[in-house]
């Protein structure tokens, strides 16, 4: 069995901070610095969250298209939840 490297929350964990809007852009890396030639696309997501005080931050970040889609379906398990509460 893998072990994997994102973290993981259990029923006990106290979540803090809320959701406030999420917007997310398709990219495609052509070049860097060190390759003439990238050509993969990407997931840009930029989060606004709320913590614990109200103070709402900014937070950015990417994802390659399959993680994407783990964090997508992620997502659909959690509005499934969700709707039975």
């Amino acid at each position: 069995m893998e072990a994997s490297s994102e973290p993981q929350l259990d029923a006990k964990s106290k979540v803090t901070n809320q959701l406030i809007d999420f917007q997310w852009k398709l990219g495609m890396a052509v070049s860097s610095d060190s390759c003439r030639s990238l050509k993969y696309p990407y997931v840009a997501m930029m989060l606004k969250v709320a913590d614990h005080s109200g103070q709402v931050k900014n937070k950015s970040f990417e994802m390659t298209i399959p993680q994407f889609q783990n964090f997508y379906r992620q997502f659909k398990e959690i509005a499934a939840v969700i709707e039975t509460v």
